[in-house]
């Protein structure tokens, strides 16, 4: 069977993002878990930071065997950033996901150098026209959500990924990593050089920190338009040894 994957999800997102992927990789007999960051998809507790994101990844790597790839999509990178230090990680895959160090949070290196700016393309940017609650949550705009997040999707895809959609704790994109777990594990970075939310030139300056990089043709949401092609991704992994 080889490695199991675990699968973590992005921002305002839940383990239901992972939905199309799933049967590839079931098929193909690769052992998976999808799971909820707290507060997030059919999880009904309370928001946490990203300390306490990490944490629940680390609960779901105590359950497994040893050498787990463990993926992480956009801000979900941020998570294995630190959950990745688990002894039961073998291989970290960052799917146009934030490679986070020490000190550094999504929002201070998105904004680093402007390079997270789309707007300049004449396009929507991803945070215009969201909002920030009285809980420190942020809200995406809709419309901008449909058009950052999954441009390459057909709109019956959008509409059923918008319409699930939550808040997202301010606490945990302003969250900084304990450790840098890709400094001592295998890794490999997806850029997406048609993603509308995270610029393909960040993505490509962040997947520096990794062993190995591909490039693929499509937007942020790989999992909803190609979920094919991460699939044959991870399942490849899986059948590798660390």
């Amino acid at each position: 069977m080889g490695r199991p994957v675990v699968l973590v999800h992005g921002a305002w997102h839940g383990a239901w993002a992972w939905d199309r992927v799933i049967p590839f990789l079931r098929t193909a007999g690769v052992e998976c878990v999808a799971l909820d960051l707290p507060g997030h998809g059919e999880d009904r507790g309370p928001f946490g930071d990203l300390h306490a994101d990490a944490a629940r990844v680390g609960e779901t790597l105590d359950s497994l065997t040893a050498d787990v790839v463990l993926v992480g999509h956009s801000y979900g990178g941020a998570v294995i950033s630190e959950a990745g230090l688990h002894p039961a990680v073998g291989h970290l895959v960052y799917l146009t996901a934030f490679v986070l160090d020490v000190g550094e949070s999504c929002l201070s290196i998105a904004t680093s150098d402007g390079a997270g700016h789309m707007g300049a393309e004449g396009r929507p940017t991803l945070g215009a026209g969201s909002t920030v609650g009285a809980d420190n949550t942020i809200t995406l705009n809709p419309v901008n959500a449909a058009e950052c997040l999954y441009n390459s999707c057909d709109p019956a895809t959008v509409a059923w990924a918008v319409a699930r959609l939550g808040p997202q704790p301010l606490a945990t994109v302003s969250g900084t990593p304990t450790g840098g777990a890709w400094r001592d594990k295998q890794s490999t970075y997806v850029v997406c050089r048609d993603d509308m939310s995270i610029h393909p030139d960040l993505q490509r300056r962040m997947s520096q920190r990794c062993g190995s990089v591909l490039e693929w043709p499509t937007d942020h949401s790989p999992l909803l338009c190609h979920p094919e092609l991460v699939a044959v991704l991870l399942a490849e992994l899986a059948r590798r040894s660390s």
